[in-house]
């Protein structure tokens, strides 16, 4: 039997023992341990100036180190929270973070760590909150399925590991207190969970990004904790069902974009009363949109473009901020209620719904008239309608809209009319496209007032008018298209286009000599853009524009390196001069060679007469120059086989004469980029054998002296040409398609026969 005061001892030396083994330094010691594991090395280029976790050592108390928070009563760490950390390496399988046994929260978010996610982390069983997004483990397979075990677990993120592959499920019906759930931009291939009713308390649902395949399952949308689904960019296939419960939904987000989708969406989408957000597109969906949508009173944004949905705009989609409907084939919009037109609380043009409105329409079906109901967005900022069939004029009633408006895209339809006059308050327009319709008269002096102005496109139109020197106010324009209308007389301009990347002038009916330094005030040509930005189209620099959560791009159609070709995108780096078709005459503006970061210049069928200006070869960048058809004499520039990226060049149909440049870049130009020039001669390794006149003595001593001079130099530019290929776009224009009227093919004993001027050029 123990005495009193030996129990006492007996107590107090198992309390010393519990203590110890809990004690603070035991924390400490573990998270020291932590750290080592991650030996940090200085050398690393990717290393920071200083230590990770430098915070860490035993000269403070544990619980005020940097990510670490313990319980106020017993020091022990309840939370390590570290993002941004630099720690570079594996977490190991003995991880001393298993000490920490009473750990709820784990984030180790971006923290550089690599190798397999280890499965001894279900051994945490009080955790929470785990979080290990972007970083770059490995899972081949599976997630390990001990974290089944973690059954108080709430939070599980593991979003943004490029490296993590195979099945993602396995665990998920085990998780029944998970409200949180990510693997969002992994690589993940497996099929959802057939039954996913259990996970009740489940309110973030992310799998987007994945290579998830199969059918959605209908117990996924019956779970009313639901706040937000995204399985966009995915291969998830077949109808949707939205399934049947009388439990009230409060899901306000819905994204299912990009995947295979197929057949009438569902009318049971109607149930969730509460979404806010719906993004459909980029499947395969067919028929109307469904009726019953119009009971979702808090809808705001819906994206249904890129299906092939069809019939009517139901009008109720009106008082939505954002609708984007495009690349459907929609054929009409329904009719206004009388109710809307006397004002109910459906009205589009109630301030029920705040912030800019966004409408994309472009790229169906629709016909008839431009519907007048749009004018009473007063708050519209975006409005595509392009590439539809829509007939009649532009109404001015667009004026009600066009303080707020930023893009007005009706490009390709059958609108005819004058362009209105509506651009009074216009001062955030920033996008304004008419282009490929039948609108003529004169422009609206009213645009002077679109101060924000940086893209105008009026090409393939009936516009008669002289040139608008006036927009040369407007500080902003880059890009500025007037081609194939039918504008005339000269188009000088004191000021120039100080901001202009991009201008296309052809095939009208200008005139008239260009001053020598016409192009003086051309500063943005002249000058080095962003290399990797966007104007608007994917190939050098677009104006990427945010509005409300959206963007918007600017797309473009000119004639490059002898091909009508379209960019989705125009790229910031990418300048261009088109001054084709038009009736120019006298000498090319030496000033020319001042826009030293041309990419593209037209000068072609013109009457220019006089010498190619040799200033052409400061603009090192040049890909394509094109000055056919016209009356140009001399020689053309030696320093032109200096372009390094130049691709494209065609010099056909003028008065030229002398050797032709040797330099890898012109040997790879068809022959017919020469013909029509009486006195070229040089032109044996590019057209094969020549039969010319032989040169005078004199044009003799000069084509030697060139050869001899520029053997070095053809050399050199082959070598560059390895390295750099045939120029930026190469990639944006897969082949060239050659067509010249005054070509003639013949077939001589099985070698191609082209009638030249300066004789029969035979090619083997």
């Amino acid at each position: 039997m123990m005495i009193p005061n030996q129990s006492f001892f007996f107590i107090f030396f198992l309390s010393i023992i519990f203590n110890t083994l809990a004690s603070p330094t035991h924390q400490r010691d573990a998270l020291l341990e932590f750290k080592n594991e991650f030996p940090f090395n200085a050398s690393d280029p990717r290393a920071p100036s200083e230590a990770p976790l430098s915070s860490w050592n035993t000269s403070s108390d544990h619980c005020s180190w940097e990510g670490v928070t313990c319980n106020a009563h017993s020091s022990e760490v309840i939370s390590l929270f570290l993002e941004y950390t630099y720690l570079n390496g594996s977490l190991k399988a003995n991880t001393s973070l298993l000490k920490l046994h009473h750990l709820h929260h784990l984030t180790l978010y971006n923290c550089d760590l690599i190798g397999e996610i280890p499965s001894s982390l279900g051994n945490l069983s009080h955790l929470r909150h785990l979080n290990i997004s972007d970083n770059n483990f490995l899972t081949v397979g599976k997630i390990p399925s001990s974290l089944g075990n973690l059954s108080r677990l709430t939070v599980l993120d593991l979003s943004d590991n490029p490296s993590l592959i195979g099945e993602s499920f396995m665990v998920i019906p085990d998780l029944t207190s998970l409200s949180y759930f990510d693997i969002s931009d992994n690589h993940f291939k497996s099929k959802l969970p057939s039954n996913m009713s259990g996970l009740h308390n489940l309110e973030v649902f992310r799998v987007n990004s994945n290579s998830l395949i199969g059918n959605v399952p209908t117990s996924l949308f019956t779970i009313p904790s639901l706040r937000l689904v995204s399985l966009s960019e995915n291969q998830l296939e077949g109808p949707l069902e939205f399934g049947n419960t009388s439990l009230a939904s409060e899901l306000p987000y819905l994204d299912l974009a990009s995947n295979n989708f197929n057949g009438p969406i569902s009318e049971s989408i109607s149930r969730f009363l509460k979404l806010e957000f719906i993004d459909l597109s980029n499947n395969s969906f067919t028929g109307p949109i469904p009726g019953s949508m119009s009971k979702l009173v808090s809808l705001d944004d819906l994206n249904l473009s890129y299906n092939k949905l069809e019939g009517r705009v139901p009008s109720f989609l009106w008082r939505m901020s954002t609708l984007m409907l495009s690349h459907n084939s929609f054929s009409s919009f329904e009719e206004l209620s009388q109710a809307v037109v006397n004002g109910s609380d459906s009205d589009p043009g109630s301030n029920s719904f705040q912030g800019p409105v966004q409408f994309d329409l472009g790229s169906n079906s629709f016909h008839g008239s431009l519907p007048r109901w749009i004018c009473k967005r007063t708050s519209l900022a975006l409005l595509d309608l392009s590439n539809n069939h829509l007939t009649g004029s532009i109404p001015s009633c667009l004026m009600n809209c066009t303080a707020s408006l930023g893009y007005i895209i009706l490009r390709n339809n059958n609108l005819s009319g004058f362009l209105p006059d509506i651009f009074t308050n216009a001062t955030k327009l920033r996008s304004l496209d008419v282009s490929r319709n039948q609108l003529s008269g004169k422009l609206p002096k009213s645009l002077i007032n679109c101060t924000s102005m940086e893209y105008l496109n009026l090409k393939v139109n009936k516009f008669k008018d002289t040139f608008p020197s006036w927009l040369s106010s407007l500080g902003s324009l880059s890009v500025l298209f007037l081609g194939s209308n039918a504008f005339y007389g000269p188009i000088s301009s004191h000021l120039g286009f100080q901001s202009l990347r991009v201008i296309d002038l052809s095939n009208n009916s200008f005139n008239g000599t260009l001053p020598q330094d016409y192009f003086v005030n051309w500063r943005e040509m002249a000058s080095v853009g962003e290399k990797d930005g966007f104007t608007s189209s994917d190939g050098i620099d677009t104006f990427m524009e945010h509005m409300g959560g959206g963007i918007y791009e600017d797309s473009m159609d000119m004639m490059y390196k002898g091909v009508d070709t379209e960019f989705p995108l125009i790229l910031l780096m990418f300048k261009a001069i088109d001054f084709s078709g038009n009736k120019f005459t006298g000498r090319i503006p030496k000033s020319i060679g001042m826009l030293k970061e041309l990419r593209h210049v037209n000068f072609s069928r013109n009457a220019f007469t006089g010498s190619i200006p040799s200033s052409l070869a400061n603009i090192k960048n040049l890909e394509a120059l094109d000055l056919s058809h016209n009356k140009l004499s001399g020689n053309i520039p030696r320093d032109l086989a200096n372009l390094s990226f130049v691709s494209y060049l065609d010099f056909s149909h003028n008065l030229l004469q002398g050797p032709v440049p040797r330099s890898t870049q012109f040997q790879r130009q068809h022959c017919s980029s020469f013909e029509d020039n009486l006195g070229l001669f040089g032109l044996e390794d590019i057209c094969g054998s020549v039969h010319v006149p032989h040169p005078t003595s004199g044009d003799s001593h000069q084509s030697e002296e060139f050869s001899s001079e520029e053997a070095e130099e053809a050399l050199s530019w082959k070598a560059a040409a390895i390295a750099f290929g045939p120029g930026v776009f190469c990639g944006l224009v897969i082949g060239y398609i050659f067509f010249t009227s005054h070509k003639q093919t013949h077939k001589v004993h099985g070698k191609a026969r082209l009638n030249h001027p300066g004789g029969i050029i035979i090619v083997s």
